[in-house]
């Protein structure tokens, strides 16, 4: 997928009152058989499995026991109103009742349904590695108003960030919403955020990230969605939905 096919789709999206897909292209090629890339195996003595985190070949960030019986996997935007709904709702439940004890992993698998917005946060979030993900990922969620806000102020400055190269463009985009502040206020050294965010091949691989859910889940329609062990649910975007099919399967 080219990065200047989904941003074109990200406009109209910044206020953020639904997180459909947007016809976005497919292309690429998405991984089979997703595996656990395991550089963790087992919890840090007086821890738990949520203090597990690894990678997917898939792109994605997975919490937990690499070897649970039960692998879900949830497909999330980082500005969409409804993936901070479950976030807030849902994964504390999700990591208290089912990651801690070892008998589900949890993959967040990032999906730039807005486009540039998106794919800042994705990066910011990825830049620090394994240890903070899922930290800044909770932090972002939790301040998605305020940085939304920033987006809103500043609309007359879009234009000009989408006339950019691609490695300037996501920089651009992470001054705007003031992200790399953020970040290092949270531990992420400026220069390092920047660096991330300016590297080409990041780029791509959160563009291919996107790409490759099209491709390999058809009936994708929006985020949050989410798969268990390997299946797309349909229908269900909710903690309410999720965990009686979280219970099924772990029977």
């Amino acid at each position: 997928m080219k990065v200047g096919t989904l941003l074109a789709c990200s406009m109209a999206a910044l206020a953020l009152a639904a997180c459909n897909k947007n016809g976005q292209e497919s292309g690429g090629t998405p991984a089979a058989n997703d595996t656990i890339q395991v550089t963790q195996a087992t919890p840090p003595p007086g821890g738990t499995w949520a203090d597990v985190v690894n990678m997917s070949s898939a792109g994605g960030f997975v919490m937990g026991n690499p070897n649970a019986k039960v692998k879900l996997v949830e497909i999330g935007s980082l500005f969409c109103p409804y993936c901070k709904r479950f976030e807030d709702e849902g994964s504390p439940l999700l990591v208290e009742k089912y990651v801690k004890p070892g008998n589900v992993s949890w993959e967040f698998r990032p999906y730039a349904i807005h486009g540039p917005i998106d794919i800042a946060a994705d990066i910011v979030a990825r830049c620090g590695g394994l240890k903070t993900f899922f930290p800044l990922t909770k932090a972002l969620y939790k301040d998605q108003p305020i940085l939304e806000a920033k987006v809103e102020a500043q609309k007359d400055k879009i234009e000009q960030l989408q006339n950019l190269p691609a490695n300037q463009m996501f920089v651009g985009w992470a001054n705007l919403l003031g992200l790399q502040d953020w970040a290092a206020a949270r531990g992420l050294p400026q220069a390092k955020s920047n660096q991330c965010l300016s590297d080409q091949k990041m780029i791509d691989r959160e563009v291919q990230i996107t790409s490759d859910v099209n491709t390999q889940y058809p009936d994708f329609s929006g985020t949050p969605s989410f798969v268990l062990n390997g299946k797309l649910l349909p229908k269900t975007g909710d903690w309410q939905t999720l965990e009686p099919q979280l219970k099924e399967a772990l029977k």
